[in-house]
């Protein structure tokens, strides 16, 4: 985690420096500023109707009982493409268009899911090797405490002495 924050704080911006200085020389200083400006309308003209596309479509599965994996996955992508889209650059706006945009989307949505499934698998691989069952001490300590052995009934207690000494004579229903 602290590496992909680097790349995201460090990296990208002095990438996206780097290219428009690049495509400034290429294509004049005024030209790129008009790009970049371009970019940021149709990116988010587009984020704005494939957002309510996504919200739409969340709601509906929500509506028909389903669970909205695809739906919320769309809409998350389309909120992440939309925040690249607004941030300055060739680079993002790049990655932001190809969350956003609805051919492009069916293939990020698969990138996310295999990364989301392998991180969860592995997570779940690491949390559920350990000592006895789940909520035991995880150091492998025995909780010390009466061991009471007994059979289980069951029903509902009707009838029962106050200080529970009855002898297991509680009436159940």
């Amino acid at each position: 985690m602290p590496l992909l924050l680097v790349v995201v704080f460090l990296v990208v911006p002095i990438a996206e420096i780097a290219v428009i200085i690049r495509v400034g020389e290429a294509i004049g200083g005024w030209q790129t500023f008009g790009l970049l400006v371009l970019e940021s309308l149709l990116g988010g003209w587009i984020v704005k109707r494939e957002g309510r596309r996504a919200w739409r479509e969340l709601r509906a599965s929500l509506a028909r009982g389903g669970l909205p994996t695809t739906e919320l996955l769309d809409a998350a992508l389309v909120l992440i493409g939309g925040t690249l889209l607004l941030t300055p650059g060739f680079l993002t706006d790049v990655v932001g268009f190809f969350l956003v945009l609805p051919p492009t989307r069916p293939l990020a949505r698969r990138l996310a899911m295999r990364t989301i499934t392998r991180r969860v698998a592995r997570r779940a691989e690491r949390t559920v090797a350990g000592w006895g069952r789940p909520g035991a001490p995880r150091d492998g300590r025995v909780v010390p405490g009466d061991v009471i052995e007994g059979q289980v009934v069951e029903g509902h207690v009707v009838d029962d002495s106050r200080d529970g000494r009855d002898g297991g004579r509680g009436r159940t229903r």
